[in-house]
């Protein structure tokens, strides 16, 4: 059986707020490859199904960079970001946090997932 995390993303469910979790996402992404922060949306929206808007985006870069965790270098207009030393640790314990909270609902999801794999998103 195929890993059901490598289908098409679905759009996010009206049922339940899931747009939590972006600063985590930021720096999950930013601990594979520095990114501008155009790529790092587009990486947050393939794993969610909808791209965060800039007014979302650039404020909590500017919220991770003000708190240490995230540095950014101008490569012509662009700024490109990266994790520092801080970030890392950071990650590291938002990770175990993640893990701790919703662990045993992320086993539990693969197996529904599972169950309705190749029915229609509906997105």
């Amino acid at each position: 059986m195929s890993d059901p995390t490598e289908s098409t993303p679905c759009c996010p469910p009206d049922c339940c707020d899931m747009r939590g979790l972006l600063t985590f996402q930021i720096l999950w992404e930013l601990d594979k490859e520095e990114m501008n922060g155009q790529q790092i949306a587009e990486k947050i929206a393939v794993r969610r199904g909808s791209k965060p808007t800039p007014g979302t985006i650039y404020p909590a870069l500017k919220e991770l960079k003000q708190g240490g965790l995230i540095k950014g270098r101008r490569n012509g207009r662009q700024i490109i970001y990266h994790l520092t030393p801080e970030g890392k640790k950071g990650l590291a314990e938002a990770s175990r946090y993640f893990l701790q909270a919703f662990g045993d609902i992320a086993e539990d999801v693969k197996v529904k997932v599972i169950v309705i794999k190749g029915e229609d998103c509906g997105c």
